[in-house]
């Protein structure tokens, strides 16, 4: 499915006639101007699944938080943004096959960073009210609590309930489950299984990051099924050969300038994989 069909950015003699216009001169910086033009990207056409490929500073975060600016997509971290950036976002143009579905969104190495810390912070309160927990049982079921008056009776109950129980028992009973059950790598998959749903067009910006490459071949897969099967649309940056090779994938080489279309063989980042096993080749 294809939602976005089309981007087009200005390019430098059009930014060049807005810097005139405005003659300002007490800024540092007129971010995202200069970066996308730099590299010669004016036009971005997309296919179901699209990727930009490049190294640091090749403008594809860039490009990617701009496509979700100008179509308005749901995100959940915050980005840096310049005094200019509207400037910018409402000199690029879209062209749409279907409307784009509410549901779509952008996620972010940031947004699942911050899903994991909040998990991690949740399993260390978690944590901490279960040794309160164990203190509790301990006091109640070995307590010479006597009942003296009916304001008493709760505390009744909690001493009846913990000599009913083991230890482990009570725990469970009086604690919500621990959600630790997965690493860091499993809930940041699952954290893409649960934001990417059906009919959506969802930016991904580097996925790869904190996945193994069993857990990025099991991405491509969800990727790949959610395009064909789920009416979903890509478009993903990334460096990881594994997203690379999805079949079927438009790449943009933003190392180069101009920007250009690639076979995902033909890519240096994957040359120097494809190398590096060929010249251990023996040692498999």
């Amino acid at each position: 499915m294809i939602y976005l069909s089309v981007i087009t950015f200005p390019n430098e003699e059009i930014e060049f006639d807005f810097f005139l216009e405005i003659k300002r001169t007490c800024y540092d910086s007129f971010y995202p101007f200069k970066i996308l033009s730099r590299q010669g990207l004016e036009r971005l056409d997309f296919e179901p699944i699209t990727i930009l490929y490049g190294g640091n500073g090749s403008g594809k975060s860039t490009a990617l938080n701009v496509i979700a600016e100008k179509t308005g997509i749901k995100r959940d971290s915050i980005y840096n943004k310049s005094n200019f950036y509207s400037d910018y976002v409402n000199m690029c143009n879209i062209q749409a096959e279907a409307d784009i579905p509410a549901n779509s969104r952008i996620i972010t190495s940031d947004d699942v960073f911050d899903y994991m810390l909040n998990i991690r912070n949740l399993n260390e309160g978690i944590d901490q009210k279960r040794e309160r927990l164990f203190e509790e049982y301990l006091d109640a079921k070995y307590s010479n609590f006597q009942m003296k008056s009916m304001e008493d009776y709760e505390q009744l109950r909690k001493v009846n309930y913990s000599r009913s129980k083991t230890q482990s028992r009570f725990v469970r009973k009086t604690l919500m489950d621990n959600v630790r059950e997965y690493s860091n790598g499993e809930s940041a998959f699952f954290y893409f299984t649960e934001k990417i749903g059906e009919n959506g067009l969802y930016i991904l910006d580097e996925p790869e990051n904190s996945l193994s490459p069993k857990r990025q071949i099991e991405l491509v897969k969800f990727i790949e099924d959610s395009q064909r099967y789920s009416g979903c649309q890509f478009i993903i940056s990334t460096h990881s050969p594994f997203l690379l090779s999805m079949r079927g994938a438009k790449i943009y080489d933003l190392d180069e300038n101009p920007v250009e279309v690639k076979k995902w063989t033909e890519l240096e980042n994957v040359r120097m994989y494809y190398e590096f096993f060929k010249r251990h080749e023996k040692d498999f």
